[in-house]
């Protein structure tokens, strides 16, 4: 990673425990978390501490902040799944991270598990996603039709393991479960993913989806802010270990 890191944590409840939450990077326009499967990005109906209030708690706490801590939420991960969230910490830091998001300056790496062999072993995939709203699920197509967004996102296979293939996919539109819609509309349903295909639940409840890594030009100082988040040790990850151990010593 490039640029300037803290990893001193501040005590707080997550998962129902006092621990520590030690960000990836941070400085004074912007933080990162490396968030677990199960928990919200944002306040949402279910009045489920989210990880935004979470990280409020720690930067008043270690930084012993007087009345509210202002936290802007630049973009979101669904539920089910784990990885880099960045959060801005100033006004400045949140408008600049919002542009950037929405002229694609942001880089961000997932690595997604499947059971099925892709029909390639790199492509680009490009369908037109309509949300059910009701049923909080995308439907693919692979042909224009009204309500639909088209959605666009790269894949290639890096990794297999005796039953399971290991996929890193870069998005270039970003759209309501995108990389799950579209891997299942190829065959490929996510790791744990029942919504959109997969046989079987995880243990944990989540998807073997990840936000792997975050790559931008930090807003206010335009230093290169290159972070992973640690994959999680459990599972079906585990028949990876060679590869991540390869992609975190291959750091900048």
């Amino acid at each position: 990673m490039q640029g300037s890191q803290d990893m001193t944590g501040s005590f707080l409840r997550r998962d129902g425990k006092d621990v520590s939450l030690s960000p990836l990077y941070e400085d004074n326009h912007v933080i990162i978390i490396s968030k677990n499967v199960g928990e919200i990005v944002q306040g949402d109906k279910t009045g489920d501490t989210p990880l935004s209030e979470m990280v409020k708690a720690y930067i008043k706490e270690k930084y012993g902040k007087p009345g509210a801590v202002f936290l802007g939420v630049v973009h979101r991960l669904d539920r089910p799944v784990s990885g880099v969230v960045l959060f801005a910490r100033t006004s400045k830091a949140l408008t600049r991270l919002n542009e950037m998001f929405r002229t694609q300056a942001i880089q961000k790496t997932y690595w997604a598990v499947v059971q099925n062999q892709p029909p390639q072993p790199e492509a680009t995939l490009t369908h037109y996603l309509v949300r059910n709203e009701k049923m909080n699920k995308s439907f693919a197509y692979d042909h224009e039709r009204t309500g639909a967004k088209k959605a666009v996102l790269d894949y290639k296979v890096i990794a297999h393991s005796e039953h399971y293939h290991l996929l890193e996919v870069h998005l270039h539109t970003g759209r309501h479960h995108q990389i799950r819609c579209q891997l299942a509309a190829i065959g490929c349903p996510i790791r744990g993913d029942l919504k959109y295909g997969a046989p079987r639940s995880n243990p944990d409840g989540g998807i073997c989806l990840h936000a792997r890594s975050i790559r931008f030009e930090h807003p206010v100082s335009h230093k290169l802010i290159d972070v992973q988040a640690p994959i999680p040790t459990t599972g079906v990850w585990k028949g990876f270990a060679d590869t991540i151990a390869s992609s975190t010593t291959s750091l900048p």
